[in-house]
């Protein structure tokens, strides 16, 4: 069985905010290379980030990280 991937949706979530990716890494804490690297699959969250971010664009988790099927 594969190992499913992880689904990225939080650049989607973010421009649907109206947010550049300086104002959601000030709002979440982090640095915009942060939300950048997530954004490109670079680097993939700890929980704790992940969470972050979903408080700061004031969305559930699983709207911007999901396993695909």
């Amino acid at each position: 069985m594969a190992e499913p991937r992880l689904l990225v949706r939080l650049k989607d979530v973010r421009v649907e905010a109206g947010l550049t990716q300086q104002e959601l890494a000030d709002r979440a804490g982090v640095s915009r290379k942060t939300v950048n690297t997530i954004e490109n699959r670079v680097f993939t969250p700890s929980v704790v980030v992940a969470l972050m971010l979903a408080k700061a664009l004031d969305a559930p988790l699983d709207d911007l990280f999901r396993l695909s099927d």
